[in-house]
């Protein structure tokens, strides 16, 4: 009875944390901020480094192709001037960064930095994106998705082949950024998108109450959430101020203290890939079980198969319960041989 009483404050007791982690987590002080910015953000660090729940830091690093140094040939179009008007902004911008993570790191803060995915060649976007950041082994390095639409925005395919090079340059992986429409749609589709839906997710959501969105595909939760930039802060009403800077900042919560933090902050790893979900709908009657044709068979078959049925119902039914009747068997998350619906 004590055992069993045990457990289940236990169980309640991590319920509680994870639901402080879904409902506006940055009211929590134990909870660590993170700033990210990119080059047009003004900050004054002297005001910024006050606040104390600050613990790390990340800047845009690289934005799709490398900018022409010589400007000669092809240059997508664009007339010589405001080619070199790019490579000096690319300059500067590169000296930015570099001044940027010198105060930063020097101040204790964890760094980390992003490339902006554009349309375009994804090898020389990933070589782009380490030569310009050139993350340390306790850096953070995070691929920005900002949709799906590859006319506007690297490909998931191109994505997957980024992340795969920098894991083969660098020996890690990526954590990836992205919206909720954009992280749903791999979710939705993770045996399509197998390496972008095991990296660990910085999610950007505008909302103080992210409530029955994870777990999403393989995500149990997120790495880090962006809650607040321009979108929802202003002059009146911001989630969170960073001080010495503008309301066009963005800021993000980890639901976990500072040195807890640091201590997972590189990241790097894949995340462990979740077994697809299949859905038994039976209507039946103890018995002898019907024969199954070719293409349930081939979905049994499936390892660690999970019967939605009676995980919803909470029967606590065995799996192999035999049943008489008519079967559907759904495959519900993976394009498996017998699919009839996604959900």
């Amino acid at each position: 009875m004590i055992l069993r009483l045990a457990v289940l404050l236990g169980l309640t007791f991590a319920a509680a944390n994870a639901r402080a982690g879904e409902v506006e987590p940055w009211k929590e002080r134990r909870n660590a901020i993170i700033v990210d910015a990119y080059e047009l953000n003004s900050i004054d660090w002297e005001a910024m480094l006050k606040d104390k729940r600050i613990a790390g830091f990340i800047a845009k690093a690289s934005d799709g192709l490398p900018e022409s140094f010589t400007c000669t040939g092809d240059h997508g179009g664009d007339t010589v001037a405001h080619c070199r008007t790019m490579w000096r902004k690319y300059a500067v911008s590169r000296e930015l960064y570099q001044t940027r993570r010198l105060i930063a790191r020097s101040h204790g803060l964890l760094w980390g930095a992003y490339h902006l995915a554009r349309p375009g060649n994804p090898v020389d976007q990933a070589n782009h994106f380490i030569d310009y950041a050139d993350p340390r082994d306790d850096e953070l390095m995070v691929l920005d998705i900002e949709g799906i639409d590859p006319e506007k925005y690297m490909s998931l395919e191109d994505a997957a082949i980024f992340a795969g090079h920098v894991k083969a340059r660098t020996g890690r992986y990526p954590v990836l950024y992205t919206n909720h429409a954009t992280a749903k749609h791999i979710a939705a589709n993770r045996f399509e998108h197998r390496l972008l839906s095991r990296l660990p997710l910085w999610y950007a959501r505008y909302k103080p109450d992210i409530r029955n969105v994870f777990p999403m595909g393989n995500w149990e939760g997120y790495a880090l959430w962006q809650f607040s930039s321009a979108h929802n802060c202003g002059k009146k009403r911001c989630p969170y101020r960073v001080p010495g800077t503008l309301n066009d900042i963005d800021v993000n919560v980890a639901a976990m203290s500072a040195s807890a933090l640091k201590s997972v902050w590189p990241h790097g790893a894949l995340l462990p890939e979740k077994a697809p979900v299949v859905t038994f709908i039976a209507s039946a009657t103890a018995g002898m079980a019907p024969a199954l044709d070719a293409k349930a068979v081939a979905v049994l078959k499936q390892p660690l198969l999970i019967s939605r049925a009676e995980a919803e119902s909470g029967s606590g039914a065995r799996a192999d319960t035999t049943v008489t009747g008519s079967i559907a068997v759904r495959a519900a998350e993976a394009r498996l041989p017998y699919q009839s619906e996604r959900r």
